[in-house]
């Protein structure tokens, strides 16, 4: 995942130490109800489409921006369809730490031709929900709730806590 301008200064003089940073993920459906998944080049791994907004930045246009960045698929942002603080920091293989608020949006495809567009993604492509490739349960948890619609799932709300 490259990494934006505004955490390349701030890491300079925080070092490693633990940034809580927000970030958003887009769970993008096209008009066949498959979602939309990138293969990254970081991890090897099929993931859904993250990243971390720009400062000033809203977290929707971080949603689009990110899709298309990584996809060349242009989308709509439709719904919030998960907010969580994750609860474990994710140390990165050059020893940064980050703990991260994630605001989960469904999103609708205007277009379903997706390709690489940058270097962040070794593969995209739309799966059948029934045979998504091999996913962590970041991910899994994150299509679910996209996927089942009704009201935003907030970690803590009494009666819709989560196995862990």
């Amino acid at each position: 995942m490259a990494t934006p301008e505004f955490i390349t200064t701030l890491r300079a003089s925080a070092g490693h130490q633990l940034l809580y940073l927000p970030g958003v993920s887009s769970i993008v459906f096209d008009d066949a109800g498959r979602v939309l998944l990138n293969r990254r080049a970081d991890t090897e791994k099929w993931a859904i489409i993250g990243g971390i907004p720009e400062p000033g930045e809203q977290p929707a246009e971080c949603a689009v921006r990110e899709v298309w960045e990584e996809t060349a698929v242009r989308c709509t942002p439709e719904r919030v369809a998960l907010v969580e603080g994750l609860r474990k920091p994710v140390t990165y293989p050059n020893g940064d730490v980050c703990q991260f608020m994630d605001i989960t949006f469904a999103c609708r495809a205007e277009s379903s031709e997706a390709r690489v567009n940058d270097d962040e993604s070794l593969e995209v492509g739309w799966f059948e929900l029934d045979a998504l490739p091999p996913l962590a349960e970041f991910g899994l948890f994150r299509i679910k709730q996209a996927t089942e619609g009704g009201p935003t799932w907030f970690d803590g709300m009494p009666g819709r806590e989560r196995a862990r």
